[in-house]
């Protein structure tokens, strides 16, 4: 697995004067509000632009998609979040043009910013050599019934969340690709400020992500922590921890289930030097090619059923034998002693 820290956050600011009259964004509502027209894009920057100076609400207009087909600074397509800025839609979506010539994703929250989105979907983010398909977040990053689908990178295809506090409410992440780990989401310790991730997520789903060559199809965490309740995590892939994997890091499931998900180890769940607790969660039919076909429980990590159920997995429910209390193989089925899962050429293992 890699593990991506930006070095610096370059923030874009114009301009601090409060007359709506010079930003081509549309017609002003309440005090600190700015309605941007469809598919107005210098309008949506210049608002970005004046939010982060003092703080702003940004309405987008309902049933329309935002289309970028230049990046606004060195990797995203519109400017960093350095303030306290709030982007609204109704069925609006803001997306990287197919045919833009350049590489970015759409979003960037920086170590000082806070960031709420509500009811957008985030799509077509692509950086091949770069972490964050569709957004990166070191601040403070809200996400009210919002899709992050169909975006690309080397790590974190859908989101990177990297010492930053992400908290998912109603929102799904969906159709996202990293070549190498964290297919929808990383969520990972910011090694410059020695700042863990902290991930929370209530209802919504992580639905056919996938992480191509290491680790956490759905969801990768790193030496963070992941609270999800009533989550559906199903039908991501990755050579390990299918649906979710995780290294050196805190993971509770409350209501939340695991299906579908397919890995060489650990089709629904990897857990590797770490603590998970499921409590009333189901872990159903996800299916791993050697080993844990539910959960892949390995070094000196626990794992806790709380009313949890870990059933019809293939080839197995738990792996090793009996490393996850409450946890029964259906009879004859072997486990390998051997912990290690192969890897299919990425450039670190954790």
């Amino acid at each position: 697995m890699k593990t991506l820290t930006r070095p610096g956050a370059v923030s874009v600011v114009v301009g601090v004067g409060l007359s709506f009259a010079v930003v081509p964004a549309g017609p002003a509502g309440a005090a600190g509000e700015t309605h941007v027209r469809c598919n107005d894009v210098a309008g949506l920057i210049a608002a970005i632009n004046r939010a982060n100076s003092g703080g702003g609400r940004i309405t987008l207009a309902p049933h329309c998609t935002y289309t970028l087909t230049t990046r606004d600074n060195a990797d995203d397509g519109l400017p960093e979040i350095t303030g306290n800025v709030t982007i609204t839609g109704r069925d609006t979506t803001v997306r990287r043009a197919p045919n833009a010539a350049q590489d970015f994703r759409i979003l960037h929250v920086a170590p000082e910013g806070r960031l709420t989105v509500n009811s957008l979907t985030i799509s077509g983010g692509r950086l091949p050599d770069f972490a964050g398909g569709g957004i990166w977040n070191s601040g403070t990053l809200k996400l009210n019934r919002t899709a992050v689908e169909a975006n690309r990178a080397e790590t974190s295809g859908g989101i990177h969340n990297v010492g930053g506090q992400l908290e998912l409410a109603g929102s799904t992440v969906e159709r996202n690709t990293a070549t190498l780990n964290g297919g929808g989401i990383h969520n990972g310790r910011n090694q410059l400020l020695d700042r863990p991730g902290r991930l929370t997520m209530k209802g919504g789903s992580l639905l056919k992500n996938r992480a191509l060559n290491d680790a956490g199809g759905g969801l990768e965490n790193l030496r963070s922590t992941a609270h999800l309740a009533s989550v559906t995590v199903k039908g991501n892939t990755a050579p390990r921890g299918g649906g979710i994997n995780q290294f050196a890091g805190t993971l509770r499931l409350k209501s939340t289930t695991l299906s579908g998900n397919i890995a060489v180890t650990g089709g629904g769940l990897r857990n590797s030097f770490s603590t998970a607790s499921l409590v009333r969660s189901s872990v159903t039919r996800n299916t791993a090619i050697t080993a844990g076909g539910g959960i892949f429980n390995e070094n000196s990590s626990s794992v806790t059923l709380d009313a949890g159920r870990v059933v019809r997995n293939s080839p197995d429910n738990c792996s090793p034998e009996g490393s996850v209390p409450g946890c029964t193989n259906p009879t004859g089925t072997g486990t390998p002693q051997n912990s290690a899962s192969p890897s299919k050429g990425g450039k670190g293992r954790k």
